[in-house]
Formats: structure tokens, sequence, C-alpha cells
């Protein structure tokens, strides 16, 4: 959908929506291409034990529409059924089979407790699950407090209550007729990571995926170019796994790796784009940190490499143009409406520490909410996009209070507020400073945590940092820096010390960690950020605890 012009706001544009009235996901990321070209590959999936199976897209077709057949028998068009798999063949089929019925996509982690799995289900109504052998045990016990979930198909055999999801589609037709649904009728429902709060399902539209491609294209150098291959590390439950690789690499015909890591180490993930000949990833913040921690003696070429959850600073960005020969393209959004802001090396040099621009198709501004205007250059406010936008969510799950608290009105327009603050720069890129609750007020000074987390990182002990407010009775706050450190480092006064003067000397001297405590594991969620509410209640708490 997007095409390179010389400059990006020739490119932007030139740019214009094509959504059509009617879409289906399911039919564009497999159907189309199973009658164009049945024979080429879709899913490239490396086993634990580096066995790999290739699908082509006529097999993913007949294996949609397999599964299509079994889940009809007991769904009608609008249920919400589950996908709780890993990286797997059966995911795509899933997904796939799951839009093509014209039934709710809602996918899982596999790393989810109990209780998010139970918020998830109860609040979403979800009649199917279709998971492996783990998740059927835990689903087990949960059942009893699941009325309105009626199946539990898994991909490793029957068991009580269980059925075989391998079985139950080999007695299908691989023929199959999908649900001719509108580009606005609702298809994937994505709950929020719960970094602040009660995760929030947000209800997405066939037509999301078509908002994402802009994203992708534009974060990978203008995707796809010949002899594209793309992996992520980011679990296919998550916005950033489903809908920043997996559906858009299927929608341009790109094959996709899907590769399940036991436990992600840097030589792995390096190994795998070695030996599979990976040209593109979506690689989180932190992925690159723990791979920037054991770099290859030779350089790992890729085509391209994007980013997207926390800002990159210049060292990281300097460390990816170094192994892969590219440049680390930074990306923007969220779950409610993600792929808004990016960075593209193949248009403009990239800019440390800033996000990047709007995306072509998208209005990015920076409001400020109090007066409900736009802000002047240089001046923080609210992050924001204007609706409508094809990639924007439909609604919170059953929480109208919150869907219409996420929008503004602003001279008779509407827009999402994303909940960062942010800037603009005299270049016209978007600059991120910080969710609202990561704001640190310290001495009349507005800090953002990214910054110094980045510069933290610099320093040779420091594997991971997370940096919040620690209430303080003089300065409000000051910033308290919590430290996982790197192998061979024991903490002590004098690193502490040794740290917190090492962010004083790279940035201004109010941002530096006045506090600077060792911590054993950094609180995150699944999909790789850190949680910083845990460590500003760790940080509260200690500050009463001084009192």
């Amino acid at each position: 959908m997007l095409t390179k012009f010389p400059t990006i706001s020739e490119t932007s544009a030139r740019f214009a929506w094509d959504i059509p009235e009617q879409y289906n996901i399911g039919v564009d990321i497999c159907d189309r291409h199973a009658g164009q070209a049945p024979d080429k590959p879709a899913i490239i999936d490396v086993g634990e034990d580096g066995s790999v199976t290739q699908t082509s897209f006529g097999q993913l077709c007949d294996l949609s529409n397999q599964l299509a057949n079994v889940l009809k028998k007991t769904s009608i068009r609008g249920d919400r059924i589950a996908v709780l798999l890993p990286q797997t063949l059966e995911t795509a089929v899933s997904h796939i089979a799951i839009t093509k019925i014209g039934c709710i996509s809602l996918p899982l982690f596999t790393l989810f407790g109990p209780d998010a799995l139970l918020h998830r289900l109860q609040d979403s109504g979800a009649s199917t699950v279709i998971t492996n052998r783990d998740g059927a045990r835990v689903l087990s016990n949960l059942r009893h407090k699941l009325p309105a979930l009626k199946r539990v198909l898994s991909i490793d055999g029957a068991a009580e209550s269980v059925e075989d999801l391998h079985a139950a589609c080999a007695a299908q037709s691989t023929a199959f007729t999908p649900v001719d649904t509108k580009a606005d009728d609702p298809a994937i429902l994505i709950y929020t990571s719960g970094t602040t709060g009660a995760p929030k399902g947000a209800l997405h539209a066939h037509r999301v995926l078509l908002g994402h491609l802009p994203g992708v294209e534009m974060s990978h150098d203008f995707f796809p170019q010949p002899g594209d291959k793309i992996w992520t590390p980011a679990d296919w439950a998550w916005i950033g796994g489903l809908l920043d690789v997996l559906m858009p690499a299927l929608h341009h015909g790109v094959p996709v790796v899907a590769c399940r890591f036991r436990k992600f180490t840097a030589k792995a993930a390096f190994d795998l784009i070695r030996d599979h000949g990976i040209q593109n990833a979506f690689l989180p913040p932190t992925a690159l940190k723990l791979m920037r921690l054991d770099t290859p003696d030779q350089p790992v070429p890729m085509r391209s490499v994007a980013s997207g959850g926390e800002t990159l600073g210049k060292e990281l960005i300097a460390w990816g143009q170094q192994v892969f020969g590219t440049t680390i393209n930074e990306f923007y959004g969220q779950t409610e409406c993600n792929m808004i802001v990016s960075s593209c090396a193949a248009l403009e040099p990239a800019e440390p520490g800033i996000m990047g621009f709007a995306v072509p198709g998208h209005i990015v501004d920076i409001i400020d909410e109090d007066s409900a205007t736009l802000c002047d250059t240089g001046e923080e406010g609210s992050i924001a996009v204007r609706a409508p936008d094809p990639v924007m969510f439909l609604e919170y799950c059953n929480n109208p209070d919150a869907t219409a608290a996420k929008f503004i009105e602003i001279a008779g327009e509407r827009w999402l507020l994303t909940g960062d603050k942010g800037c603009k720069t005299p270049t016209g890129r978007i600059q991120f400073i910080g969710r609202d609750d990561d704001i640190i007020s310290s001495g009349g000074y507005r800090i953002g945590p990214a910054e110094i987390e980045d510069c933290l990182l610099a320093h040779p002990a420091v594997k991971l940092a997370g940096v919040v407010g620690k209430p303080d009775p003089i300065r409000g706050s000051v910033v308290a820096a919590y430290i996982q450190l790197a192998a061979g480092f024991e903490g002590s006064d004098d690193l502490a010390s040794d740290i917190a003067a090492h962010v004083k000397s790279k940035l201004a001297a109010y941002e530096f960690p006045r506090v600077v405590r060792f911590i054993d594991d950094m609180p995150m969620t699944t999909t790789g950020k850190i949680i910083r509410a845990d460590l500003r209640a760790r940080a509260e708490k200690e500050a009463e605890d001084e009192q």
C-alpha cells in the first residue's frame, strides 16, 4: 500500500487509503495466495530440536478450511474463540479459520497464569479455546468459573473434556466458503498488557490489518522486497507479533518463521537468523538489549530490523548498524491504535531518542487536554490520533465508559488519546516522553524514564534497568533506578555511586538517579515491557518505611 517517494512528506502526501467495504482477514492472508500461488511457502515452523516444517499457502488454506468446518458446528457469527498457543503453525491456522467463519479471535499468552486467563475469558465470554496440553491443564481448573466456555480443542490430543484438534480436523472437508464480512465487522479482541490497571479488551475490525500495513512497510524500509523472510521473538498473542509480523507478512506473501525458544538467548536468536536466512525481524527493545550483551564475533546481516515498545537510544542504534548492517527503525503504537509512528532509514536518517514520523495515512499530533487545543512544536502534551482511522479499535469490550474516556473532541474533530506524553520536533518527528503515570516530577522538572534507562544500559554493569519516581518530601520525587546486574558484577554502594555518576555525566544533572537499587529479577510483562507500576510500588513502600 505504501509507495516510496524521495521524502517522507511527499510519501505521506501521495498516500491514500484503499479500504474495501467487504473484507476478511483470513481470506486476504491465506485464500487469496492459495488461489494465485498455492506452493509458495507461508509458515516455516522451527521446532525446539531444530526440525523444520514448511507449510505452503495452499496447505494453509486446506488446514484452515478444515478447522473452520470444525468450529462452525458449535459457533455462531460473532462468537469469541480464544487461541492459547505459542508461535506454531496451528496458531496461524486458528486465527485464519476464526476470521473466515466470521467469529472474533482472542489471542492469549501461554505464559499467562490462571488469574490472567480467567479475567480475559470471563470478560470476553469466549465460547471455545484452542490450546495445547499445558493450556488445557490450566483451563481444567477454571472451567467451573467459565459458563460461556463450551469447548476446548488441543493440538496435543484428547483429554478429559478436551477434544483432539487434529483428529477433528482430519474428519472435515478442505472445502469451505468464508463468511462475507465487512471491513468494519469485529475480528480480533486483544487485551492491553496491563502495566496499569486491569487489562481491557480492545475490539478490532477486519480493517485493522489494512491499517497496520503502512507502518509495517515503513518500519521495514518498504517491505516487502525480493528475498524477504521475517521473524520475531514476540509472541503472536501480542499485537506486535500478530499484527506487526504474522498477518502483514502473510498479506504480502512473505514467509514467516515460527520459532519457540524455551528461553530467549542472544546466541539462539543470532543462530536462528543466520541459519534460516532471516532478512527481517521485529525485535523488542528488551531482546535487542540482551543480544547486545552477547554480540557475535561476525556481523549477522539483515535487510531490516524494526523495534517498538520503548524508545531506542543512540547506543542501540549504533550497535544495530554494526551487527545487522542496517539501521533499526523504531515504531510506536498501542493495542488500541498501533503502528502510527515510525522511523524509516530508507527515507530519513534516524534521530536517536526520537520515535519517528507519523506513518502515512495516520494523523498524529500533540494536544493539550486541558485546553483541547493542538500544541506547538516543542511543547509537551498528549500524543493523540485523529479518528476515524483504519487501525483504530472499535471499543473496549464491556466497558463503554473507558471507551468514551479514550477520546477527546477538538474543534469538531474526534481524537484518540494514547495516554502517552510527547512533543513535535522541528523536523516534524514525534518524540516520546513517557506515559502519563511514568512521568517523574522532581524539583520542578518533568522527567521521562526512557532516556535515563537507555543511559544506564551503556554502563557495563547494567543488564536491565527500570526508572521510576520515588516520593521525596523536598523535591516531590527523586529518580530511582532499579538495576538487574550483568553477569560478573556484585551490588555494592560503590557500584551504585558509579552507576549514578555515569548518568550524571551523560545526562542533565537533575536526571541522575539519587536512588540506585539492585534487584534479582526485573518485573516485566509477557510482551517484554518493564512493569514500572511494580517498581513504583516498591519505591513508594521504601519511602513510607523511611518516614
